[in-house]
């Protein structure tokens, strides 16, 4: 059930809290994902400055209906010229220094920031915050967020379930997304997460094998790493199946990964390190004689973007927190031979975690 409850009344409170907490007089955000979560705004052109005391979205005429109607928490201001340059013309004449996130401000636009500054030292005004403020909160996710990334990856089980029939020897895998993709635009997502990655065959050895015109083959693995957008937010997931009768080296190796997943699922709780959880994946692989396999990190945060905080990796020492989601997605990968992996979505809870992604992750041979 979602909650009544105005949710950007709490986001504001949060970031003021942090603002105060860190001495920040003003912030300007211009990373959509964190203007959206803020405010709502869903445009593709806003700069937001925020102060103790107001927050005012800038954006172009092509979004005058849209902001008024989307936004809540803002003064609506329509900008004449460039969006971020007026942003900055405000924060000039409203606070002493105002602070930025470097990790999504290009050179170019902290020159048009400057610029936007009147008898001000251009060099000292903005200030790059030394670690993320937004987006850190966006990590924890309320009770609607997670109602709208459990429908969201709810679709992506659907979509799983019913591209199975479409696995056969001699189909390509551009026309397997293809249909994938056609079946999620008509169950109501709004696009796909990342570009379908559908890898088959000896390119199942590639972790990002996206798809190619290379045919299913007869036997072999076939690797589905997916996720739709739904209400804006994403989901991830990652299956694999095999075509025709396996040998008992990818039985082995397919019990290997999915027994590791098993593994760092059952890591997931508050408290635990992300460091921690990656271990627990590694340590069953090693022990199977596969570790030099697995080639990337165990996962990442997820959310309006399909790559967020926290990143799930070795010697990470970030603490898992009740309301992050994450996903868990270990796999091995033998050039030439084939590869193998495994995703859940995971939400942490209050005593431990809800897998979000609940379709079967067991061996299926087509």
């Amino acid at each position: 059930m979602r909650s009544n409850v105005n949710p950007f009344v709490e986001r504001w409170a949060g970031v003021r809290r942090a603002m105060t907490e860190r001495a920040i007089e003003a912030l300007v955000a211009t990373h959509l994902p964190d203007v959206r979560w803020l405010c709502g705004f869903t445009g593709s052109n806003a700069a937001l400055a925020v102060t103790s005391r107001k927050a005012v979205l800038f954006t172009d005429g092509r979004y005058t209906t849209q902001a008024r109607e989307e936004t809540r928490g803002v003064r609506v201001t329509i900008g004449k010229k460039s969006a971020l340059r007026e942003c900055c013309v405000f924060l000039g004449q409203s606070a002493n220094q105002a602070w930025f996130d470097p990790q999504h401000t290009t050179v170019v636009d902290l020159e048009l920031m400057r610029s936007g500054l009147a008898g001000k030292s251009r060099r000292g005004f903005f200030v790059a915050l030394q670690k993320p403020l937004v987006s850190a909160l966006r990590m924890v996710k309320d009770a609607g967020e997670l109602a709208l990334m459990g429908e969201a990856a709810k679709l992506g089980c659907s979509l799983f379930e019913a591209i199975l029939s479409r696995m056969e020897n001699g189909v390509t895998e551009i026309a397997v997304a293809a249909e994938l993709e056609y079946r999620a635009r008509k169950m109501g997502a709004e696009g796909m997460s990342f570009e379908t990655i559908v890898a088959s065959g000896a390119r199942s050895a590639l972790p990002h094998g996206r798809a190619t015109l290379a045919k299913l083959p007869r036997k072999g693995f076939v690797t589905l790493d997916f996720g739709v957008i739904l209400n804006g937010y994403c989901s991830d997931m990652t299956r694999t199946v095999h075509l025709g009768r396996a040998n008992r080296e990818e039985r082995i190796a397919y019990e290997a990964v999915l027994e590791a997943q098993e593994a760092a699922v059952a890591a997931v709780q508050p408290e635990a390190t992300c460091g921690e959880v990656d271990e627990a994946a590694r340590k069953v692989l090693r022990k199977a004689g596969m570790g030099k396999y697995f080639t990337h990190s165990t996962g990442h945060g997820v959310g309006l973007e399909i790559h967020e905080q926290p990143r799930v990796a070795a010697g990470q020492e970030m603490r898992l927190a009740k309301g992050m989601v994450i996903t868990i997605e270990p796999g091995v990968y033998l050039p030439g031979k084939f590869g193998i992996r495994i995703e859940d979505m995971v939400a942490v809870t209050e005593k431990g975690h809800r897998i979000l992604t609940p379709v079967t992750k067991g061996w299926i041979e087509l």
